[in-house]
């Protein structure tokens, strides 16, 4: 039965706990692409060109990018569920300055920064929400609680039409009211969990890094995560730009393409499992380097629209066989290298909007942005493929490889 611990488990499961962690995921996940959302409204009231556009989306994923680690950090040391109420409480002053102060582009960029902190909720409510079980239980409960990732449909479904009747300025601050009543729940439902595990020593990430196979995960979680969020974040100013969208229209499109991706990231991960993690990847790859390809000719709204709601359902899927790969290769040390994975991974979302949008500065056009895209994708097919043709270990998914004792197998933080 889901949620209850079998006989004589020292997890005794806490389900408000995992309902906490969804909502602390989710409007997090919401906050961090909300200028993403808003860059249509933005961009002429602040007189932006292609470039400053796309560098204003941009920064957000970096800023979470990076500062996941030391959050992480903070949490496995500290308390997950105070560090959580601390993220939420920070996420007030960014949205508060947004709402009231007349902002300037680098006022922007600052406010986009901080409201980038609330990206590092993947290293705060996902192994929170994960200690509570054990390994039987955990595909359940880190599905429900990294279903939060749909705050990516939340922002450009909604934020647009709020900005079209209120101002964008006002966006921001409605969005205090989600976030407080979030972070109400969160103090009441989150607990730690009685038996959560020694926190893994920073040497430990030290090592990850001086591995290969770390920072080729990195490179392929670059192309799938990097791609859904990047895109997240700059689809509505595509849309807008290069076919005239209204804010609204476009913000319904691109939460078309997040919804497909959001959903079918544990599908990826399901096929993953019978198939095999690099045979599926290798596919996806394919695949999301001929959406790009596509995407280059700069085809009518209909066509290109449904390109990036198949697309970006791709980019979901390889999210889910890229996390069904990390656990095998790091089998003692999993904690640590989801968390540098995802941190490092993930930078490949702050690249695309802003090589977009500064291609399309230069030449005018977003058609060669999309060719380099197509190319990096397949490049990196390129490193796979020849990865598993060179290391049996990468052809096995180190099915016969076991490493000493393992560190936190329950906290992925993908």
């Amino acid at each position: 039965m889901p949620f209850l611990p079998t006989k004589g488990s020292a997890r005794p499961g806490s389900i408000s706990t995992v309902i906490a962690s969804f909502l602390h995921f989710d409007t997090c996940f919401t906050i961090w692409v909300l200028l993403g959302s808003l860059s249509v409204f933005i961009a002429p009231e602040l007189k932006l060109n292609a470039a400053q556009q796309g560098l204003m989306v941009a920064l957000p994923t970096l800023s979470g990018s990076l500062i996941r680690l030391p959050v992480g950090l903070l949490s496995d040391r500290y308390s997950g569920k105070w560090i959580g109420i601390g993220l939420l409480t920070f996420l007030f002053l960014p949205l508060l300055l947004g709402w009231l102060l007349p902002v300037s582009f680098p006022e922007v960029l600052c406010i986009g920064l901080m409201l980038g902190v609330a990206g590092s909720s993947f290293a705060v409510a996902l192994p929170l929400a994960s200690r509570w079980y054990p390994p039987t239980q955990q595909g359940l409960v880190m599905g429900i609680a990294a279903a939060g990732n749909i705050g990516t449909v939340i922002a450009n479904a909604t934020a647009p039409s709020l900005a079209r009747a209120y101002g964008w300025h006002a966006v921001l601050g409605l969005a205090m009211i989600p976030l407080a009543l979030v972070l109400l729940a969160f103090v009441l439902l989150a607990k730690e969990s009685p038996t959560r595990p020694e926190a893994a020593p920073l040497a430990s990430y030290v090592r990850a890094l001086g591995t290969a196979d770390m920072w080729w995960f990195c490179l392929l979680y670059s192309v799938t995560f990097g791609g859904f969020v990047g895109l997240g974040t700059f689809l509505p100013q595509f849309y807008h730009n290069q076919f005239g969208l209204p804010g609204v229209e476009a913000g319904y499109w691109a939460a078309g393409a997040a919804f497909t991706g959001s959903t079918l990231r544990p599908l990826g991960g399901y096929i993953a499992d019978r198939l095999g993690g690099v045979r599926v990847l290798s596919i996806l790859l394919l695949l999301i380097a001929g959406t790009y390809a596509l995407a280059s000719l700069l085809l009518p709204i209909g066509f290109t629209g449904a390109l990036f709601i198949v697309g970006i359902a791709f980019m979901g899927m390889g999210n889910g066989a890229v996390f069904q790969l990390v656990p095998q290769r790091f089998q003692s040390t999993i904690g640590v290298a989801t968390g540098l994975v995802g941190a490092l991974g993930g930078i490949g979302g702050f690249v695309l909007p802003f090589l977009l949008g500064s291609i399309k500065q230069t030449s005018g056009s977003y058609a060669a942005g999309w060719i380099i895209l197509a190319i990096f994708a397949f490049v990196v097919l390129a490193v796979l493929r020849l990865l598993a043709a060179l290391r049996a270990s990468w052809r096995s998914s180190w099915a016969a490889e076991a490493e000493g004792t393992e560190i936190y197998p329950q906290a992925s933080r993908a």
